[in-house]
Parts: C-alpha cells; structure tokens; sequence
C-alpha cells in the first residue's frame, strides 16, 4: 500500500514538472496590439458592433475584417481614439450598428418582477442578481448599459436610466480637434517624410 503511494506521488511530480515546462516553453502570447484596441473598447459586450464581444471586435479591426467605426457605446471618442492608435482615418459611427447615446444602466421595477430569470441569463456581465420565482435586481456599479436584457423580460419591468453625473463618475471629456488643425497636423507629417 505504502509502495503504490509513492509510486503514484513520483508520477504526479513528474506529470506536474513535465506541464509545467510545457506551459513555459509552449507559452502563446497573444498579440499586443489587439490588446490595446480590447482597451481602448467601452467592454460593454453589447455586441451592437457585429460580435459577440469586444475582444472579438478588437481581433476582427486588428484583422482588418471590421472597421473602426461600428461601436455604439464608444461613440466619436473610440472611433478617433482607434483611429490614432491604427493609423487609420476617422469616420461617422456607422447608423447599422445603432446611435450614439450617454451612459445608462438598467433598473428593475422589483414590483412588478416575476422572477423568470431570463434577464439574468441575457446579461452578458453578471449586473443581475436573483434567482427563479424570486425578485431580481441590478448592480448598478456592474451594469454596462448594454441593454440585453431588455428584450427577453416577458412582463417588461427592466428600464433604462442615464447615469447621473456625480463626482466619482466623471471623467474628463476628450478634447476635440477642429479639421482645420488635423490638416495642418496632417502636412506637418507629410513634409517630414
């Protein structure tokens, strides 16, 4: 009995030294520059742009299979800000994929909540919080506005509310460029070349 414990002991040390090598020699790192459009992304997981998520929107502009312009929630400020960062130019948000609108979450009316959980199965997040036959809620901090979970509420007692601006919610806006200096940025960097 003794001998098959150490038997066994020996072969786990190995097996366990062996995937440890492997996870360091076969290592894949993924590839940086989608990691900084992922960032540059509201992550949202709406997936108003097309994709199931923003990591897969962010391999799909990488790839050159989507364009820049096709995130709602982000607005102007994502599509200048892929823009700079891809070296591309700026364009209109794209009226396929939705509007540009301000940050909201969602809020439950608990009254009327039937406790279907299908609200919770739509959130793309975990902002919802329930369980069946009982009264659901949202955790504002967690929710994204994504809004999908609007839909499939059978008795619609899930609203929309902007976020209200309050001091630990603001940020500072993004300064805007008039055409005229991305112009003359623009000839600026030509004549250097």
């Amino acid at each position: 009995m003794l001998t098959a414990v150490i038997v066994l002991s020996v072969l786990a040390g190995i097996f366990g030294l062996l995937l440890g090598y492997a996870a360091v020699r076969f290592k894949v790192e993924g590839d940086p520059l989608v990691e900084k459009v992922d960032k540059l992304l509201p992550q949202t997981q709406c997936g108003q742009c097309g994709f199931p998520g923003c990591r897969p929107y962010a391999t799909a502009i990488v790839n050159e299979e989507a364009d820049i312009n096709q995130c709602p929630p982000g607005g102007e400020a994502t599509i200048h800000a892929l823009a700079d960062l891809l070296n591309r130019d700026p364009k209109p948000l794209n009226p396929e994929n939705g509007e540009e609108q301000g940050k909201t979450v969602v809020y439950i009316d608990e009254e009327n909540c039937i406790g279907c959980t299908l609200c919770i199965q739509a959130c793309p997040v975990d902002a919802i919080l329930g369980a069946a036959k009982q009264m659901h809620t949202v955790i504002e901090s967690e929710c994204t506005g994504c809004d999908l979970c609007i839909p499939p509420c059978p008795v619609e007692c899930i609203h929309i509310k902007p976020i209200q601006q309050h001091w630990n919610t603001w940020a500072w806006p993004a300064p805007q460029i008039s055409e005229a200096t991305k112009t003359n940025n623009l000839l600026e960097s030509a004549s250097h070349d």
